[in-house]
């Protein structure tokens, strides 16, 4: 079932020629609804876990184990992100498992792994000059998104419904215009 999302998605990428690439790369936090949505909307595609939300969860299972900033904790959680930079999968899965009696953070962690092992292949996909973080894209968007939706000086939003549900790009005009205040108006179209 393809969801209002999906439908987003898939428009953008085909109006920027995502299907038409030669290579198609998927990033993603390893939540399943992702994964599903990239097979539905984009089959074939590379699918890659973010590396930081790998170290992430990594990070979680040593403060579970060992308390948050402490030696051990840091020390633990710097030794799977080695083995995970280095693709070594089957000694963090390892290390994994002998914890997960101990705490529920080491559980859900394996899952995790196990689940989005594939996905998880750092040196082959640096190999083939692919990125495994999504940190430049998603500070990309924060500020393009601020830019557009927090311009400098006051502003008045003025936000007509779309009967298609989808949040217009703003425009920005002279606040003074609609209110006789110096400042912009946010005007979605």
């Amino acid at each position: 079932m393809t969801t209002l999302a999906g439908e987003i998605d898939a428009e953008i990428a085909q109006r920027h020629g995502f299907d038409a690439a030669e290579r198609r790369v998927v990033l993603g936090d390893g939540a399943p609804w992702i994964w599903n949505l990239a097979g539905e909307q984009f089959p074939g595609a590379t699918e890659i876990v973010d590396i930081y939300h790998a170290r992430q969860h990594l990070s979680d299972v040593a403060k579970a184990l060992y308390g948050p900033g402490t030696d051990r904790a840091d020390a633990w959680a710097r030794q799977r992100t080695d083995e995970l930079d280095a693709g070594r999968l089957r000694a963090i899965v390892a290390e994994l498992r002998s914890h997960t009696e101990t705490t529920d953070a080491a559980r859900r962690c394996l899952d995790y792994v196990v689940r989005n092992r594939r996905r998880m292949r750092c040196p082959r996909f640096r190999a083939q000059g692919l990125c495994v973080s999504s940190g430049v894209v998603e500070a990309g968007c924060k500020q393009v998104v601020g830019a557009r939706l927090k311009p400098a000086g006051p502003a008045l939003l003025v936000a007509p419904p779309r009967p298609d549900g989808i949040p217009p790009l703003p425009t920005c005009a002279p606040v003074e215009r609609y209110c006789g205040r110096r400042g912009r108006v946010i005007r979605w179209e």
